[in-house]
């Protein structure tokens, strides 16, 4: 367990404590002895957190989230209904059993009518000052973003270079390379090719997974010729429906990260493994790459390339998407899935 989910659920638990000790606060009157009053409160802080978790976890986000107001007017007012009915007969028990009241006249109507009153009350107003809360986080979230997002432009604008200048320079180099070394001349077009793609293609929100696909075919061979010629790089890439859009470079960082990171080995196999598969409208993408076991990537890295892919992840498919990095001693592996891409 993370130390954010324990410590989300501390904060759940002071919440309730500090919510019951409230109502025992606020209802106890001069016709309810204390016991009597902190029994009560106990056994509506119960259904009323019933109710809640309820909204919280399947009717806000399945229901409500999506537009979907009238399921989720019955199943919020249903819910409600149902606990208010149970609280009758632990009413009745507890009347009984515990407060030992058995002459007094029990009203099964007015305990439910009084529990569904009380329930409803209290869930909607715990229910309400939640979302509120959300809004405004998401509010202060949305415009953190939006600055970071015009700080990057205006410093992307700040660096970039004059793309007409940039290729009339390749161009210029390329003429000036022997036409005998096709290996750099090669190397030099396959650049001037992912830099054309980068500057002149990649202003989109999506872009067909061809496209991508080709620009990371060149990153890989522009790779090839600086490593080491012993490290095996494995491309599989056939099971590819070709109508399937995907945000630019979007995959590249994990990329990128295997070549810095890739290690050699004398006494064993070293690689980059990547395999991409985009079927039915879900992708899914691996790249596993070797590494020297007593080099840490973490304390090589600032993991901002990382970072930034994993928020550009939760902003272009909140709940959609699932991202696995796992580290060994010997191997880093980063599993991707995008649903409904």
């Amino acid at each position: 367990m993370s130390k954010l989910t324990v410590n989300k659920a501390l904060l759940h638990c002071a919440f309730w404590v500090l919510a019951y000790f409230f109502w025992v606060y606020i209802f106890r009157n001069s016709t309810l002895v204390l016991t009597r009053t902190i029994t009560i409160q106990f056994c509506y802080l119960v259904f009323i957190a019933i109710n809640y978790y309820f909204d919280e976890l399947y009717a806000i986000p399945y229901l409500l989230n999506k537009k979907k107001y009238f399921p989720f007017f019955l199943a919020f007012i249903g819910m409600i209904a149902a606990t208010a009915w149970l609280r009758v007969p632990v009413s009745y028990l507890v009347r009984k059993h515990v407060f030992e009241l058995p002459n007094v006249r029990f009203d099964a109507l007015n305990v439910f009518s009084e529990s569904f009153i009380n329930i409803f009350f209290w869930v909607f107003f715990i229910v309400a000052a939640k979302m509120v809360i959300d809004r405004i986080r998401s509010q202060v979230y949305i415009e953190q973003i939006e600055k970071e997002k015009a700080a990057n432009e205006l410093n992307f604008l700040r660096a970039q270079f004059n793309p007409h200048f940039l290729f009339n320079s390749i161009n210029s180099i390329y003429a000036h390379i022997d036409k005998s070394n096709k290996d750099a001349r090669g190397m030099l077009l396959t650049f001037s090719e992912m830099l054309r793609y980068q500057l002149y293609e990649c202003n989109v929100e999506l872009i067909d997974i061809e496209r991508e696909l080709n620009y990371i075919r060149n990153y890989i061979t522009l790779q090839k010729s600086r490593i080491d010629e012993r490290i095996r790089v494995c491309l599989s890439a056939d099971n590819i429906d070709r109508s399937i859009s995907v945000p630019p470079l979007i995959l590249i960082t994990f990329i990128e990260n295997a070549f810095k990171y890739v290690g050699f080995n004398e006494c064993r196999e070293n690689k980059i493994e990547l395999r991409l598969e985009a079927q039915s409208g879900n992708l899914l993408f691996t790249i596993c790459n070797t590494k020297d076991g007593f080099i840490s990537k973490t304390q090589d890295s600032s993991g901002l390339g990382i970072a930034n892919t994993k928020r550009r992840l939760e902003l272009l498919y909140p709940g959609k998407h699932k991202l696995d990095i796992v580290e060994t001693e010997t191997d880093y592996t980063v599993h991707l899935t995008i649903d409904s891409i």
